[in-house]
């Protein structure tokens, strides 16, 4: 074969493939001609005139995300640093222009986002910058898309990611959020132990009231069964002095014999006798009745007093009592 031919093989061989091209998924291919805009390609395998034509550049159409960080000043004077996530695409019908029109699309988002931020930011106390970073988040995504829609691109989201004050300020603001936690504990435990020390009061006063009723409902029995020890003893015969004679000592000698059951008692028991109690039942009986001739006479005595008035004349001639 002539070498010629061979070159002629060769370069129609070149020719022929560099007529097709691929583009891939969710990419968009600007073909120039001549320097001149010719069309834009889609995905999947295209055809271009040979040495005519050229691919001038790809345009990506997926969702990208670019993070810009921004320190601002907040209305109460502390410097704060913001990152904000812009999500944005390039339209599928608006691929010339976002070619042609803008020459580095990252750097002019980043620009409307520090315009935006710092506009909003100064705006807002520290405190206020945190509850409202979807509103600043808002505004972000409102501005870039009046902005950027007339070079093809869509802003899809923007997002506040991260709020960052100054050191001094963080600890501050960590030293204030301790305090006010251990205020709240604080008041808790006040309260609990509030709420013990009541609730430790009504136990005692409902134990103190049940051991007086306890108290009293003996003492009634114990009166009531010694009332009927009396009544038992007058029926056969003894009268009730010297039946409560008998139940002082009885009860006396109960005594005794409950303190001899206890072997680990260290009581230490006087001399004493049986006509100790008595003695001693004599002596009460003794007192109430010399108690009761006293009040006796006393009742009398103001009685006599009240009856021994005397009258004398009154202004209208009548008469008035007078003690003799």
């Amino acid at each position: 074969m002539p070498p010629l031919l061979i070159i002629i093989l060769v370069v129609g061989l070149f020719i022929l493939l560099s007529s097709f091209f691929t583009v891939k998924q969710q990419t968009s291919a600007i073909v120039e001609r001549f320097g001149k805009y010719a069309s834009t390609r889609t995905s999947g395998l295209q055809l271009k005139i040979p040495v005519i034509d050229r691919i001038a550049g790809r345009v990506n159409l997926k969702i990208q995300q670019l993070d810009v960080i921004i320190e601002t000043k907040t209305k109460d004077n502390v410097f704060v640093k913001l990152k904000v996530s812009v999500q944005f695409k390039v339209l599928q019908d608006k691929v010339y222009e976002a070619f042609y029109k803008l020459e580095y699309p990252h750097d002019q988002i980043t620009s409307y986002v520090f315009d935006v931020v710092r506009a909003e930011v100064p705006k807002l106390k520290l405190d206020d910058v945190f509850e409202r970073k979807d509103d600043i988040a808002v505004a972000v995504k409102r501005e870039l898309n009046v902005a950027m829609s007339s070079y093809g691109y869509d802003i899809i989201n923007t997002l506040i990611t991260d709020i960052d004050p100054d050191i001094q300020v963080k600890n501050a603001m960590n030293r204030i959020n301790a305090a006010d936690r251990e205020k709240t504990a604080a008041e808790y435990e006040a309260e609990a132990g509030r709420i013990r020390i009541v609730a430790k009061a009504k136990a005692e006063a409902e134990s103190k009231r049940l051991q007086g009723q306890g108290i009293a409902d003996q003492r009634r029995e114990i009166a009531r069964g010694l009332v009927e020890s009396v009544d038992v003893l007058n029926k056969v015969g003894i009268n009730s002095q010297e039946a409560s004679a008998l139940i002082v000592v009885t009860q006396h000698y109960d005594t005794l014999q409950a303190i001899g059951a206890d072997a680990n008692s260290n009581l230490i028991l006087l001399p004493n006798s049986p006509q100790a109690g008595s003695e001693m039942l004599n002596n009460m009986v003794a007192s109430f009745t010399a108690s009761n001739q006293v009040g006796e006479a006393m009742k009398k005595a103001n009685s006599t007093k009240r009856v021994k008035g005397s009258s004398t004349k009154d202004a209208f001639g009548g008469t008035k009592e007078s003690e003799e």
